[in-house]
């Protein structure tokens, strides 16, 4: 079940987050960061985070909001599966249900922002399975050879 968060989710997602070896200390830092400030405003408009829960048991979650000054873009801020259960599907289904929210909310562009390193193969190849294409790349962003690159899927 995919269903909005709630404050009780909070210690299960830092603990995906901490168990995500891929993430350095100030990417954790940000996802929780950005889980603390929408449960400080449920009505929040640029951090939607929805959980996959299974059995008590949240297998990971995405953030997706509106982006400012836009009339139909939005954000994947960050899609996060538990490492105990990554190809297994789950990161799909949330993918999926952010392209639900978006076109649920008259949007027609969802972006996700990854960085060029080796360890984010696997993140752009997923992007690339679900019909992301590449739609900006701004070299040496992060830092010297980290470019960041920008995956767009315009919905329909």
């Amino acid at each position: 079940m995919i269903r909005k968060l709630q404050s009780k989710d909070r210690i299960q997602l830092v603990d995906i987050i901490d168990g995500t070896d891929n993430f350095s200390p100030d990417e954790k830092k940000v996802a929780v960061e950005l889980i603390d400030e929408a449960l400080g405003n449920v009505n929040h408009e640029y951090y939607n985070i929805f959980v996959y829960e299974d059995d008590g048991r949240i297998l990971g979650y995405h953030c997706t909001g509106k982006r400012a000054l836009t009339d139909g873009t939005f954000d994947l801020f960050w899609i996060v599966v538990d490492s105990s259960v990554q190809n297994k599907g789950v990161g799909k289904k949330l993918l999926d249900h952010a392209e639900s929210f978006v076109k649920e909310n008259n949007g027609r562009w969802i972006l996700a922002e990854t960085s060029s390193k080796d360890n984010y193969d696997a993140t752009r190849n997923f992007y690339f399975r679900n019909n992301y294409s590449i739609v900006a790349e701004i070299k040496d962003f992060y830092k010297v050879n980290d470019h960041l690159i920008v995956f767009g899927k315009y919905i329909k």
